[in-house]
């Protein structure tokens, strides 16, 4: 599956065709309304989560939990953020996600270390 999903990512046309219901998606879902960014909508319970928020520089963790309050705040008031507050789409970009595929990589390679096998000659 994942060579599948790696190539559909390469490939251009694939990409083009999709890219007007990627920005629909995202206006339907309303996470920038309430000034959210991509990453912040990621789940937080997995350790490799844990472990890619633990090396965020102290800026953006403290970007990420103004931005989980506030939109909390607006969440329980029944409120979004005025228009010229919501997040551009310049500024949604992916802060988290190198990160969490550092972590996951590294977790891979810790597993394949741990599950070796050592024989004796």
């Amino acid at each position: 599956m994942e060579p599948i999903a790696r190539a559909l990512q390469n490939n251009s046309a694939f990409r083009s065709m999709c890219k007007p219901f990627a920005n629909t998606w995202v206006k339907l879902s309303g996470y920038r309304r309430l000034g959210l960014r991509y990453d912040d909508l990621l789940r937080e319970e997995t350790p490799i989560m844990q472990e890619a928020i633990g090396r965020l520089n102290r800026k953006e963790t403290d970007g990420r939990v103004y931005r989980q309050k506030r939109a909390f705040q607006l969440s329980l008031s029944h409120q979004e953020l005025p228009y010229t507050q919501w997040t551009k789409p310049e500024d949604d970009y992916k802060y988290l996600q190198p990160l969490v595929e550092e972590v996951t990589a590294e977790f891979a390679e810790r597993d394949a270390f741990n599950s070796m096998a050592v024989t004796r000659k």
